[in-house]
Parts: C-alpha cells; structure tokens; sequence
C-alpha cells in the first residue's frame, strides 16, 4: 500500500435468517437443487396478493440486532425498492429504508478497534439468474427468503481488518442460531465499497462498490486490487467513477458492471401493504436474555480462566461447537491440563474436522464425547500410551465411538517402559544402522532422535521414548 493514501472501507452484509418459512408467505425457506420448487403466488409476485410478516424472522432479526450491540427500534416501516431486474418478481424488493429496525451497534476486532455499525433491516431476497451459454434461466426459490442486512460505517482501515470484521460477525450470527451463515448456499453474501484518500485528509473519496465476493479470502483479494487500482488512477491524473464492480477471481481483478445507482433512483415509498412493524420492549428483552456468550467474550474470559494465549482462545472460540466441547473436556481434566486439552483439540480434533468437512456450531456436531478426550489425554500424561498412539487411538474412537481405554485394552497398545522388552530391539537397531551409530559416537548427537525413531517404528509407537533413549545412550556410551 502507498504510504501517502488510506484505503477506507465499508461493508454490507446479507445474512439469510435461519426460519422454517419465508419471510412474507408459508413456503419453505430451504436450499434446494431443483429450480422453482418452493414458491407459491406470494414470493412469485402475483396480482392480488398480500403478504403477511414472518414473526420467527422478526424475532430471530432482533436476536443479531442485539448480539451486535445494536439499539431496537420500537418503530419501524418496511419500504418498497423499485428496480428492474429478471430474478426480481414485483419488480420491487419489500425491505426498510429510514426507519429500520435496529441503529448503531459495533463489532470488536482483535487489535480493540470496534466497527461500528449504521443499521440492521429486514428484507425479502430476490431470485437467482442462472446463465447457461446464450440462455438465462430465473429460479425463484429464493425470492422472499428472509435476510437481514447489516451496514457498516467505513470504519475499515484494511482489507485484513475486513477479512476479520467477517469472520467475528459470522461467528456471532452462528452463535446467536441466526443463521447457518453458509455462503456456498448464499446465506451470509458480502458487498465491500472501498475509497483512499490522502493520509492526511479527512475528506472521503469517490466510492466504488464490489461485488460477486464469495469467500473471505475473495473480500480480501478484491479489496487489495481494488486498493491498488484507485491509487494508481489517481497518481496517473485519472479520476475514479462512482460505480459497481465485479470481482473476478479468474483473473484477479475487479471490473466495470454499471455506474452505481443513489437511493433516489429506488423510488422507495412505505409497503401500502404492511403496516409499522412495532417491536415492544418487553419483547427485546426476553430476546437479549437469549443472545448468548458471544465469541470475542468467551475469547478474553478462555484467556483469563484456562490461562490460555490468544491464538488458542481465538481457534476454540471460532466455533460454538469446540468452545463448548473443550469446556467440557476441561471439567473433566481439571484447569491444570487445560493448555493440554487445547493443544489436543486444535490439533487432531481439528484436523479430523477438516478431513471430514465439519464446522461444528453445536456439541451434538462435534460427534464426540468429551469424556472420551480427557481420558486419552491423562492416559498419555500418565504414560498409559505415547503420544503417537494417542493420536491414532483418537481417531478409532472418534469413528468407532469406543472409549479410548477399551481400544488400547482391545488392541494391546499400552506403551512398553520394561527395559528387558526393549533391550532387545534396541540391539538389533544399533545392528542395523552403522552409520548413524558412527555419527553418534563421532559427536553428532542429533543422531540418536533418528534411532529412537527406529526403535518406535518396531515397537509400533508403543515403546517408552525415554526409556529407549536411555538404553540407547547406555549401549553407545
């Protein structure tokens, strides 16, 4: 980045709310493949018909609303968006416009800057355009699903602080059960605008919104082209156009889509058909008594409870699921294994999330017993089991749902301390390996991991390391 421009950045986010039904009719708000299978007259726009508002997407709007620290609008009006696209029914989306349902919230990041939010609305989701060679197809099972969006200030100083604002923000939406905030599904969708302006200056420049970003990592690519290009513009004595771009991941660029439109072109005028939308206060705080610990609260008290750094609280509070789960892996340990038990969940337990494609929101997604992993963390401290046992011990029961006890008493893997059981194949390893023998006895004492390795490979991970290497040092002096 140029030392001499600042980028400055906003964001705005839809997340789909996680209701059984749509947001102003009863058809299924679900995912599916086969196009135009949950709709109905209402979400497909046709004469006639009234919409009637969702109580469960209200409900579940506040909750994110206060998870993001936002204030309630008791009074607030749904509005008509006018503009003409295919996947757009009534060639008008139902949404709010200056009276939305909840103002002036924030997100913290890492580094103690908070974001600070504009607004939170409610809104029905247009349809989805599907474009195959020189045909476009209109599927409109998504129209009418619930979203909610969430505005920021340009508060966003980088496009890693963006990158993390998204990851905090969705963490907080799963924790709170609004949504399940999968984006391959289209349920958490991000448009970035971005400016730069001198350092020095408080003056904003012109704007630019993107589009088609469809991961973090998209976000923070786009914004760092994006970044690149306006300065470029600019110290070339061009001038940036207020427009829409398109990300394109392909060539890693953004590029021209349409000059972006201003809020006057929307023609927005209260929904005739809805009336206010008044949310009591006895309502709001029966839904904050809800809202959970959220992920950067139970980040700073893992900190200060389980004396844990910030990069292990910060991978166990990722996830609602783990944070739970190491919780209870801990109160069966006690709180002096409790950097064991991290160690142990963001390593295996982690890596056999990845291989089998889990993001564990709930203890029932872990798929574990928590008992389970306590157990096969004091049976290797007690050096019941090595260590590399353990990790293959934790995988049968992990699969299997045995108890780690049973599988090492069922496959007899408890770890060998007995020096006469090893003697012997330490012997025949220094038999067999002359030249680091030769290496250690000439002072090269590195040499002796690569035995000891040797040794464990015969004893299939089994024997005791540092009995072994006692034995080992014994017979080569």
């Amino acid at each position: 980045m140029n030392s001499r421009w600042r980028p400055v950045i906003g964001l705005e986010v839809h997340v789909r709310l996680a209701t059984r039904s749509k947001l102003f009719c009863s058809c299924p708000n679900e995912f599916v493949e086969e196009p135009n299978l949950n709709i109905c007259p209402i979400c497909t726009g046709q004469p006639g018909v009234l919409p009637v508002l969702n109580r469960e997407a209200v409900h579940l709007a506040v909750r994110a609303a206060l998870a993001l620290n936002c204030r309630i609008n008791n009074y607030s009006v749904f509005a008509r968006k006018h503009y003409f696209y295919p996947d757009l029914p009534k060639n008008y989306q139902i949404s709010q416009y200056d009276k939305p349902l909840a103002v002036e919230g924030y997100i913290p990041l890492s580094s103690g800057r908070r974001i600070r939010l504009v607004r939170i609305h409610l809104e029905e989701d247009a349809g989805k355009l599907i474009h195959e060679g020189n045909s476009s197809f209109v599927d409109f099972n998504r129209a009418g699903t619930p979203l909610i969006e969430i505005v920021s200030y340009p508060d966003i100083s980088s496009p890693q602080e963006a990158k993390e604002y998204l990851e905090n923000l969705k963490s907080a939406m799963k924790y709170a059960g609004v949504s399940d905030c999968d984006m391959e599904k289209g349920s958490l969708r991000v448009d970035a605008n971005v400016s730069v302006t001198p350092v020095d200056s408080d003056k904003l420049g012109t704007k630019v919104e993107l589009k088609n970003l469809n991961s973090f990592r998209a976000v923070e690519k786009a914004l760092e082209y994006e970044i690149k290009r306006q300065v470029e513009t600019i110290e070339n004595g061009g001038e940036i156009v207020q427009e829409t771009r398109l990300w394109n991941e392909k060539k890693g660029i953004t590029e021209t889509m349409r000059t972006k439109e201003e809020a006057h072109d929307y023609r927005y005028f209260p929904e005739p058909d809805l009336p206010p939308l008044i949310v009591e206060d006895s309502f709001i705080e029966k839904v904050r008594a809800e809202v959970p610990e959220l992920p950067w609260e139970k980040r700073e008290r893992f900190k200060a409870e389980y004396s844990l750094p910030d990069y292990d609280a910060s991978v166990l509070t990722m996830y609602r699921g783990v944070a739970d789960f190491y919780e209870e892996v801990v109160r069966n340990l006690g709180k002096e294994l409790s950097k064991d038990a991290s160690n142990w969940i963001m390593t295996e337990l982690m890596r056999i999330f990845k291989e089998k494609d889990i993001e564990p929101d709930s203890m029932d997604e872990v798929g574990y017993e928590p008992s389970y992993l306590a157990e096969l963390i004091k049976m290797v401290k007690e050096g019941t089991i090595t260590g590399s046992v353990g990790k293959s011990v934790l995988m049968e029961s992990y699969e299997t749902g045995k108890s780690p006890s049973r599988i090492v008493e069922e496959k007899n893997l408890a770890q060998v301390s007995d020096e006469s059981a090893l003697e012997k194949v330490v012997q025949e390893v220094i038999a067999e390996n002359p030249k680091p023998v030769e290496d250690y006895k000439s002072g090269k004492k590195n040499a002796i991991g690569f035995l000891i390795g040797q040794v464990m490979r015969k004893m299939k991970g089994r024997a005791n390391p540092n009995v072994v290497r006692e034995i080992l040092q014994k017979h080569l002096g």
